[in-house]
């Protein structure tokens, strides 16, 4: 399904809400950052986590789905290597929704300095009629 998002951007959702998905949980963000140094056998992948190798394959399903990770068998070996187009469909979706906070953020701060700005006339006003209330007391 394709997505604009606010400012114009087409996105393919489904694979864009496969890799969020993949992405959204620790071990899987864990084994992403482990093969970003390079392709590993699947034992190598599984041996930092405190867990059964089924549920590390589940993990690997999961991110093979969303096109993350893609195995390669050589002799008895399984190796997997990250693949990491998808991660680019996110930071630009993301990136996208960065421009729209940036924007209310401007708008935030425009705010504030002309508040700021007020209060700062406002005081000066008020110290102006001090001054001159004080001056005229003097006379």
């Amino acid at each position: 399904m394709l997505n604009i998002t606010p400012y114009g951007v087409i996105s393919n959702m489904d694979q864009l809400t496969d890799v969020l998905t993949a992405i959204s949980h620790p071990t899987r963000r864990a084994i992403i950052g482990s093969l970003a140094n390079g392709p590993a056998t699947f034992l190598a992948v599984a041996r930092p986590f405190n867990t059964a190798l089924n549920a590390v394959n589940k993990h690997l399903k999961l991110l093979e789905r969303a096109g993350l990770v893609e195995r390669r068998k050589q002799g008895r070996e399984v190796y997997i290597s990250l693949r990491g187009e998808p991660l680019k469909q996110v930071a630009l979706w993301v990136h996208e929704y960065e421009r729209f906070w940036n924007e209310r953020l401007d708008l935030f701060q425009q705010y504030f300095n002309e508040a700021n700005e007020f209060k700062e006339a406002n005081k000066r006003e008020k110290e102006y009629k001090k001054n001159s209330t004080k001056k005229n007391k003097e006379k």
